[in-house]
């Protein structure tokens, strides 16, 4: 087994542990030495995974690590890469950075048969988009640290005939369409869900965390109103 396959199998043992793992059960489903298992955390270390580990104890992933399956086959590794394309396409620059580590991570790991073919593609991700998207009053981050602590947003929005109006507005996720960047929100106002161009919001005031969880709120959105449309 070579190393990078090893650290791949290491990786994916203490995902899917709970609980800290020893190194010698490490060691012995590795099939390799407790010392190999000490060196090969230390490198997964220094590629910035956070490992707790503990003498007698084991070793556990820090909250916040993920790692998606990168046993891909072709077509898995061909759909991954075109949605990577539509992230070229319409991302905003957190998503463009984060694209481009993930298409290194995973063009890594593909076997070298598979990176080749990989680099002539099958499919393509349609027309472009615009050449620039409308620019926003509101950084995008601030919108995304509102959607993952669950807090309303006070917005004053300005709609396409130049109209402002004060929303206090739940938000629960951002889309990225062909030609705008829309903010997904449950809206006291309305007392139902309300789509945002984030280009139109003028400004924002953080508030208190909203008390439905964001993933039931999603989930009612899309069974009401499926995909968001312009």
């Amino acid at each position: 087994m070579s190393r990078s396959s090893r650290l791949l199998l290491l990786l994916q043992n203490l995902t899917t542990g709970r609980r800290p793992v020893t190194a010698a059960r490490l060691a012995a489903e590795l099939n390799v030495s407790e010392r190999t298992v000490y060196r090969d955390i230390a490198e997964l270390a220094s590629l910035g995974v956070r490992v707790d580990g503990e003498p007698g104890v084991g070793y556990l992933l820090k909250p916040g690590f993920f790692l998606p399956p990168l046993m891909l086959t072709e077509d898995e590794a061909e759909a991954v890469l075109l949605g990577l394309d539509y992230v070229d396409q319409r991302g905003d620059e957190v998503l463009l950075q984060a694209g481009l580590n993930a298409r290194a991570k995973i063009q890594a790991v593909l076997r070298s048969a598979a990176g080749s073919r990989a680099s002539v593609r099958l499919s393509s991700p349609g027309p472009p988009a615009p050449p620039a998207f409308p620019e926003n009053a509101v950084p995008l981050s601030r919108l995304r640290a509102a959607i993952r602590s669950q807090t309303k947003l006070g917005l004053t929005y300005r709609d396409a005939q130049g109209a402002e109006s004060m929303r206090t507005a739940w938000p629960i996720q951002l889309a990225f369409l062909h030609n705008a960047r829309i903010l997904i929100a449950w809206c006291e106002l309305r007392k139902d869900f309300r789509t945002f161009r984030t280009d139109r919001i003028l400004s924002i005031r953080e508030r208190e965390r909203y008390p439905e969880p964001r993933a039931a709120l999603l989930r009612r959105f899309r069974a009401e109103h499926g995909a968001v449309e312009t």
